[in-house]
């Protein structure tokens, strides 16, 4: 794995394994795990959610991520033609490669404005803008940038910018080598964030909440509620179902087999979301009362105060949200380098010349998320402003189904690739195996917890019941 190509395909390649596991962690590990999860986890009851979590993290989303690498590896190419060559002669399963394409692109139209966000508040904290102001004004700070949209635009500009230009250098000079160094410093920004939310008056009492389950809590949410969203999480956190991570699948080489790659991926993700816990937990039982059911707003809203009421509280708000930052751009380069591949493969483009033709259309096709929040503020069909529509068609029904179709197509021999062939694949090199005992979980049940999935998504998002 050290050559810039493969000999054979011409395929760039990753230059190490570290990279391939930091590259497929830095995609999966973003908002996900800093801003949804916490927010998700106060809500659902704490401990209790966490539990659930990690279950479905290791039934669920661990196997199909086992085969988006295995699609990436075995078809050699990007999301959008993964099936070409593994399907069928006149299957239809190549639409799904379509979806994913659209699915990465829509993921990014809102994706990239909130990672706009971040840099905002970094700017803010780092600045001292927060400094003087009640709690009361600094909750209002976050409708107030979002209803400036020439400053979101500057913030969203940043992000597709530096994004397009990491990757126009390649995998390795460009991705691979930021990726690492970024991934590194999130990690070590973390331990220092953690090491002082043990310090606070309220780490025991937030401890407890986060890393103690309470049942009695989880009934309060409704156990059918905290089920759907630890689902949803687990699905969510890994970016699975629209090729995403097959696309790292297909940089990488066979010495490893794919399942403990999958596990190294997961538990590094996982490791990411229970640290932002054990940063954020403590804080609140310390300055916010103990109140954690901030939503959405959590970071935006509760965290600025409570970093304002803290001593150096301007340090620690600026490290966390330069954190904030660096998980965010983690996703944004990992998924604008599937979105390259794509495009560089179907119309045969430079690098260069791709980077600049997404990266403009990446701007604008932003414009309607950012211009929801101001200009666009009247328009919220069901009551539901763009963001939320761009986030329902991502998160409640391509990552499920497209979920679905990736399981299919690798366990069913008569229709689509088969479990022999995904095994084989999967299984190549050292390391963790897929066991002949799993076939049947994988073929029968794995796609009924898709489904369930997906219908509890839509459930959450339209309250049926």
């Amino acid at each position: 794995m050290t050559e810039m190509k493969d000999v054979k395909s011409g395929r760039e390649r990753l230059g190490s394994r570290l990279g391939f596991i930091l590259l497929s962690a830095g995609c999966a590990i973003g908002m996900g795990n800093v801003w949804r999860f916490p927010y998700i986890t106060g809500q659902y009851g704490g401990g209790a959610f966490v539990l659930l979590y990690l279950i479905f993290l290791a039934i669920m989303g661990i196997p199909v991520m086992t085969m988006e690498f295995s699609l990436g590896r075995a078809s050699q190419k990007s999301p959008l033609c993964v099936y070409d060559g593994l399907q069928k002669p006149k299957q239809k399963w190549h639409i799904h490669g379509w979806a994913s394409f659209i699915g990465m692109i829509v993921l990014m139209m809102f994706y990239t404005v909130v990672a706009g966000w971040m840099l905002y508040y970094f700017k803010a904290m780092a600045f001292g803008d927060f400094e003087g102001m009640t709690n009361t004004e600094i909750e209002g700070q976050f409708g107030v940038m979002l209803s400036n949209p020439w400053a979101m635009m500057i913030c969203l500009a940043i992000v597709v910018v530096a994004g397009f230009l990491i990757n126009s250098f390649g995998v390795q000079k460009g991705l691979e080598r930021v990726t690492k160094v970024m991934m590194i410093a999130l990690f070590a920004l973390m331990v220092v964030l953690v090491g002082h939310s043990f310090t606070l008056e309220g780490a025991g009492e937030g401890l407890k909440f986060y890393l103690i389950p309470d049942f009695g809590k989880m009934m309060d949410a409704g156990i059918f509620n905290v089920i759907a969203a630890a689902m949803l999480q687990a699905l969510f956190t890994l970016s699975l179902g629209i090729g995403s991570m097959a696309i790292f699948g297909s940089y990488i080489g066979k010495d490893r087999a794919l399942l403990g790659e999958a596990v190294n991926v997961a538990v590094l993700d996982t490791m990411v979301a229970i640290m932002a816990g054990l940063i954020i937990f403590p804080a609140c039982f310390t300055y916010n009362n103990g109140q954690t059911a901030g939503g959405p707003g959590l970071i935006f809203q509760v965290l600025p105060q409570i970093f304002a009421n803290m001593p150096l509280g301007r340090l620690w708000g600026s490290l966390f949200f330069v954190f904030m930052t660096f998980a965010a751009l983690s996703t944004v380069l990992a998924v604008f380098e599937a979105i390259l591949a794509c495009v560089i493969e179907k119309f045969g483009w430079s690098r260069k010349k791709a980077c600049i033709i997404c990266g403009v259309g990446m701007f604008l096709l932003s414009l309607p998320c950012l211009f929801g929040y101001n200009l666009l503020a009247g328009f919220a069909p069901l009551g539901k402003d763009i963001q939320s529509w761009e986030d329902f068609l991502v998160s409640y029904v391509l990552l499920p189904l497209g979920s679905l179709v990736y399981v299919l197509f690798c366990t069913n021999k008569r229709f689509g690739w088969g479990f022999d062939n995904f095994e084989n694949e999967a299984n190549q090199g050292k390391g963790l195996k897929v066991k002949k005992w799993m076939k049947g979980y994988m073929q029968y049940v794995l796609p009924a917890i898709m489904l369930v999935v997906f219908v509890f998504g839509l459930n959450e998002f339209f309250g049926w019941w």
